[in-house]
């Protein structure tokens, strides 16, 4: 065969065999979030200013992410870090314990000594469980207190808290501090209740404040309800004093100002002294700090409800100062009094071993309520992941708002009933984190941030990201 012939066989072999040989398919695009994208621009936040992780649990395939390991400011969705910490390390049936002892003798119905109240740091012990506590001493016997009230409160190392250092709003309740005796969140609820047939507008103080002033009603007017508290011109800058100038729309049905500006020790004697006189106590003494005496006898306590039911309130309604007296119990489980460097050390102390690396994490109160706080998107992220293979998975995922239906998801663009989702705001950061249940079934991871002036706006952007995981995963 000459060396043309066996040349054109050999060609024809090998392209024959290429023939049988298949073509690998091209990979699959991977998805993008267009449509967050968009919503990004329209806003004019910059993909520079945002930090975003989106992965599988359960053998999704959805995965995409942008600027996954660098620290942000996540606002409130820090508070899945201190909540999840304090499942592992405190355990979900946890409680908090308030008691109350005495020193002196008791003759007939008269204590003549001190009344010791003794902080267990509990951050739902509302007024509702105070109530309580006054009537086990009422059962106790005990009717006219001839002493002090001392308030211990040395579970928590004495704290300097400027409620007004954040954003200049020290009178709002969402700026009140920890306190090892914290009643009620200090705060007070002045409630407005329209009666449209005597024009007036009833007021309410809840909890009762002893000594505190107030106008029973206030005018009501017709009109659009628009700026009511403008239109009230309340003047609120004396809690113990409050006066209003203006008027009250009926159109707004019933609304509340939330204060918080008492200091704690005053605000618990205020509301301990209303209740004990309303049970038909007396009490001659002053309230003051201190220890509880070595031989005081205990003589009432009042349990919390078990942690899992805490960090409900907690996560669903972001509360701050509820997260603060968590992150603190946390720093004082060691035996020595908590406090935010204890705190934070528990926190990374408990990721460390359940081996979850967060080199650039920065924790100043637990509750992202902070100029400083910072976490990465991929470091949230390996919590929620780390949270979802633990063995209080249950508890934590019920204690994250749920698009459509509660806490503060209810009323976003989403999906109802397929996020479970953290949300975090600060005036220039917007943040989600949490589980979407995509419509495929499979359950994804996320987290998302937006660190930018134009952040308020990024609302809009969040929800699309979490309504195309659902759609897309």
């Amino acid at each position: 065969m000459q060396r043309f012939e066996l040349f054109a066989v050999l060609v024809g072999m090998v392209s024959a065999a290429a023939a049988q040989t298949p073509v690998p398919a091209p990979a699959p695009a991977v998805p993008t979030p267009d449509i967050y994208l968009a919503r990004l621009a329209a806003a004019h936040i910059p993909i520079d200013a945002t930090a975003v992780v989106v992965k599988p649990l359960d053998g999704g395939t959805l995965l995409w992410s942008a600027n996954a390991g660098r620290p942000m400011s996540p606002a409130s969705t820090m508070k899945i870090v201190t909540t999840y910490s304090a499942l592992q390390l405190l355990g979900p049936a946890y409680t908090f314990r308030t008691e109350v002892l005495a020193d002196g003798p008791l003759a007939g119905d008269v204590l003549r000594g001190e009344l010791y109240v003794r902080g267990g740091g509990d951050p739902h012990l509302v007024v509702e469980n105070l109530w309580q506590l006054v009537n086990r001493l009422r059962g106790f016997g005990i009717r006219d207190i001839r002493g002090d009230l001392v308030l211990d409160k040395s579970l928590f190392e004495p704290l300097t808290h400027d409620p007004g250092q954040f954003d200049g709003e020290e009178g709002r309740a969402y700026n009140v501090g920890p306190d090892a005796l914290l009643v009620n969140f200090k705060s007070i609820a002045l409630t407005f209740v329209p009666d449209s047939a005597a024009r007036v507008a009833r007021v309410m103080v809840v909890p009762e404040i002893s000594g505190m002033k107030y106008p029973r009603m206030v005018p009501a007017v017709e009109g659009g309800c628009g700026d009511w508290r403008a239109r009230l011109r309340a003047d609120i800058n004396d809690p113990m004093n409050i006066r209003i100038a203006g008027a009250y729309p009926l159109a707004c049905g019933e609304r509340a100002i939330y204060l918080g500006a008492l200091e704690h020790t005053n605000y618990f004697a205020a509301v301990f002294r209303a209740l004990w006189e309303r049970q038909g106590g007396a009490w001659t003494g002053k309230v003051r700090d201190g220890v509880v005496s070595p031989g005081a006898r205990l003589v009432a306590t009042q349990e919390s409800e078990p942690l899992s039911s805490l960090i409900r309130d907690i996560n669903k309604f972001s509360n701050n100062v509820m997260t603060q007296q968590l992150f603190l119990t946390l720093g004082a489980a060691g035996g020595e009094p908590g406090n935010p460097a204890r705190g934070a050390a528990a926190v990374r102390g408990l990721l460390a071993a359940r081996s979850i690396a967060a080199p650039e994490l920065i924790l100043e109160n637990g509750c992202g309520l902070s100029r400083i706080e910072r976490i990465s998107a991929a470091t949230l992220a390996n919590v929620l992941a780390d949270a979802w293979n633990s063995q209080w998975m249950s508890e934590f995922m019920a204690s994250l708002p749920i698009s459509g239906v509660d806490g503060t998801m209810k009323a976003r663009s989403v999906s109802p009933g397929v996020a479970h989702m953290k949300t975090g705001m600060l005036e220039d950061t917007r943040a989600v984190a949490g589980y979407v249940q995509a419509a495929s079934g499979k359950r994804y991871i996320v987290v998302a941030f937006i660190n930018h002036p134009n952040a308020s706006r990024g609302t809009a952007a969040h929800d699309a990201l979490l309504e195309w995981v659902y759609r897309t995963g």
